[in-house]
């Protein structure tokens, strides 16, 4: 460099600047643009209007009007969400492509496909949690029991005769059942629908007596008197629904099966991206307007350190196993 320099200096000035200039120029488009610098895409494992949509719109609307820059919901549905989920983690790991995973796509389908594409510790770099959705026990009024012990009471005395609906094989519903059945000794008869509104709905027409699924899709059905509430699966009773005791609280201690909702990138992620997505999303999560809107559909706002929702993975990669095994949950 130092001999061209004084060469080009004896020789031509003119194009001695002009060598610099292009030097200097070079030297700058090298530099990494300033994430995010074009619109990121948000996927969606599952169809659109469930929780796990509502709650991507809802960050990608926060991330929008902070950066400037377009989040695109893409919903990607299949497999139990494992279609999409694959699709993220092959993705460049640029952070431009990003998955709003699941305790589905993240803690369960590793037990329940013996085939799983993805593996979601090592494929995965986590980024943040989003909320936790209780599951709430919910009964037909027919059904005779007041609280939950009632309830085991009565699944005993008539063991095989309680019809329990979900949103499917190995949904969040049929695990959070099968886990309270697990914990409480009892026997109900599993019926997989094709998503959680046909349960819901057989649920108060009484062709089948309980459901254990998320806040937001029996909240409104409960305080119209349609259903009756039992219990709700978190450690702490909802602010929704503040009268419902917990399972806990109802005689089983250390109960929990929430489900829960996060964002995660491909593996290689730069660890300044992660970083600066994990602080954008938490900002968000402690709005007051967006956890009063969580709140009120019976979720529970989750920020975190990615560290902290990477540990939550794992550690539920590990509960649910056993649930699965036990239950011998097979996937639709």
């Amino acid at each position: 460099m130092n001999e061209i320099a004084r060469h080009l200096r004896r020789r031509r000035p003119a194009v001695f600047l002009l060598a610099l200039a292009a030097l200097a120029a070079g030297s700058v488009t090298a530099q990494p643009a300033v994430y995010p610098a074009k619109p990121i895409r948000l996927v969606v494992p599952f169809t659109p209007g469930g929780s796990t949509d509502i709650l991507a719109r809802a960050i990608g609307q926060e991330l929008t009007r902070a950066w400037g820059q377009s989040v695109i919901v893409d919903n990607v549905p299949g497999a139990g969400g494992a279609i999409g989920a694959d699709k993220v983690a092959k993705a460049p790991a640029d952070g431009y492509t990003l998955l709003m995973g699941h305790i589905g796509t993240l803690a369960v389908n590793p037990s329940l496909y013996p085939k799983l594409p993805y593996n979601p510790l090592k494929d995965f770099a986590p980024v943040a949690g989003v909320a936790r959705v209780p599951n709430v026990l919910v009964v037909h009024p027919s059904v005779p029991a007041k609280d939950v012990r009632e309830l085991v009471a009565l699944a005993k005395a008539k063991p095989g005769q309680l019809n329990y609906g979900s949103g499917g094989n190995g949904s969040a519903a049929n695990l959070a059942t099968e886990y309270f059945k697990l914990q409480t000794g009892v026997s109900m008869v599993h019926i997989p629908y094709k998503g959680t509104a046909p349960a819901v709905t057989d649920l108060i027409g009484g062709q089948i007596q309980v459901l254990f699924t998320g806040a937001p899709a029996v909240i409104g059905h409960v305080r119209s008197g349609q259903l009756r509430a039992l219990a709700v699966s978190s450690p702490k009773r909802l602010d929704a629904l503040p009268e419902l005791p917990t399972v806990s609280e109802s005689g089983y201690k250390d109960f929990e099966a929430d489900q829960w909702y996060g964002v995660v990138a491909p593996a290689g992620t730069p660890r300044e991206v992660i970083s600066k997505l994990n602080t954008q999303i938490n900002a968000a999560l402690n709005a007051p307007e967006l956890k009063a809107r969580l709140s009120s559909e019976g979720a529970v706002a989750m920020p975190g350190t990615p560290e902290a929702f990477g540990q939550l993975m794992a550690r539920e990669i590990t509960r649910w196993k056993p649930v699965i095994t036990s239950g011998r949950v097979k996937a639709d």
